[in-house]
């Protein structure tokens, strides 16, 4: 074990915790203003149409620019940029509460603020999830996923009430203002702990155009080359292809074939932060199988089990259906901190942003896509018939992957270095 290891085994959680405690601040902060940004559309507009608009620019950052931003990740300091990231954030949503404060917004106003929200989070996860790697011993990175699962499920619970309470007391402004606070609480730490970076030979090179597409080139080959995560990476896009669209429709679940209310939409939206925290909290202490991959699968299978037991409910067993969706949320966790482990601790440093943001272009696309295909298979087939396919379907892919030698694999794989640029492509 060289110096650099043992330094990361002896000291991680010294230099760790305060920069993670300081992530919990934004992400709250985040959460409660993406909630009241929603809910201002809503009241204002009461137009689904402008509700699309608004979740759609939110996340198109993250689809199109997530293997740009990994490629600016692995070639600037990580903690640079977070706190860029964070700032940026803060300056952008501080312009829109001066517009709500004089009574000058317009609903444009509120869509650029979401990209440029979009975009800060999706340079600020790469550089995060990253430097992880760099600062958490490898035997504690799935456990430190599990538990940032539960922290993100716990989040989902606080951030929307407690956005709705502070509505009720203060001017909106001053609402959107305290994501302002919780970007500088964020940024504190990392003004004085320093992250360690990978090292890079071509470090020095002028950064142009043509050197980030070629290191997005080099994201791509490098996962194509890894094909256990390859597969891996494509069963999560293909399980939010099928999974994304369950909660789009819930709500129509909720009135159509349950015969229930917001009451009941409000408990089932619980049920699956409740869920994420569960599944979270079980990760962090029990740290998954010795195989990160079973895990995945086996997470695999159990969310298409929630998804399927969500959909075959009848209506007047809505707890069945409560059911499954906990189960869905304890699954999503169990996948979810395992497949970032292996990320964090089977690619090289240096190239886990590019393969990071690969990964969540990849997967995030799904989304959008699955959206334009819901509806009219909805509208033709019934509402019940994505619930039964999707969890059917997940259920195979998550047993298929067992009998994937490439993925089951995955954990002995050693971590390969950056091959030359001059291995690859030349991009004209």
């Amino acid at each position: 074990m060289n110096n650099t290891a043992i330094n990361i085994e002896k000291h991680w959680m010294r230099k760790f915790l305060p920069i993670w405690f300081a992530q919990i601040f934004s992400l709250l902060g985040s959460g409660l203003v993406q909630f009241a940004l929603v809910w201002w559309i809503t009241e204002e507009t009461g137009s689904a149409a402008y509700l699309g608009i608004g979740t759609f620019v939110a996340i198109l950052p993250e689809v199109l620019l997530a293997p740009f931003a990994g490629a600016l990740v692995d070639r600037y300091n990580r903690r640079y940029i977070m706190i860029l990231a964070d700032g940026i954030i803060a300056l952008f949503t501080l312009g829109l509460a001066v517009l709500f404060a004089f009574d000058l917004v317009q609903i444009w106003h509120i869509f650029v603020v979401m990209f440029l929200r979009g975009l800060g989070g999706t340079f600020h996860w790469s550089a995060m999830q990253s430097s992880t790697s760099m600062m958490v011993p490898e035997k504690h990175l799935s456990r430190v996923a599990g538990v940032n699962q539960a922290l993100h499920g716990s989040l989902n619970i606080i951030a929307p009430p407690l956005g709705a309470l502070l509505m009720s007391l203060l001017p909106f402004y001053q609402v959107i203002s305290v994501d302002v606070i919780t970007a500088i609480i964020a940024i504190t730490p990392l003004l004085f702990i320093r992250i360690p970076q990978p090292v890079r030979s071509d470090a020095t090179a002028n950064v142009t155009v043509k050197v980030i597409l070629k290191d997005v080139a080099e994201g791509f080959k490098y996962l194509w080359a890894m094909k256990g995560l390859l597969y891996i990476a494509l069963l999560a896009a293909v399980f939010y292809f099928l999974l994304a669209p369950a909660f789009t429709l819930a709500p129509l679940m909720i009135t159509q074939h349950f015969q229930a209310g917001v009451w009941e939409l409000s408990i089932l939206d619980s049920a699956f932060g409740i869920g994420l925290v569960a599944g979270g909290l079980g990760l962090g202490i029990w740290g998954g199988f010795k195989n990160k991959a079973v895990t995945i699968a086996a997470g695999a299978i159990g969310s298409g089990v929630g998804t399927l037991i969500f959909g075959l409910a009848p209506s007047n067993m809505f707890w069945l259906g409560i059911a499954g969706i906990l189960i869905m949320g304890i699954m999503e966790s169990i996948m979810g901190g395992p497949f970032l482990a292996i990320i964090q601790s089977k690619v090289t440093p240096e190239m886990q942003g590019r393969v990071m943001g690969s990964t969540n272009s990849l997967v995030t696309a799904m989304m959008p896509l699955s959206m334009l295909v819901m509806s009219p298979v909805a509208e033709l087939l019934g509402l019940r018939i994505w619930y039964w396919a999707g969890g059917i379907i997940t259920i195979l892919l998550g047993g298929v992957g067992f009998f994937i030698p490439a993925v089951m694999n995955i954990d002995k794989a050693k971590v390969e270095p950056l091959q030359p640029a001059a291995d690859l492509p030349e991009i004209s």
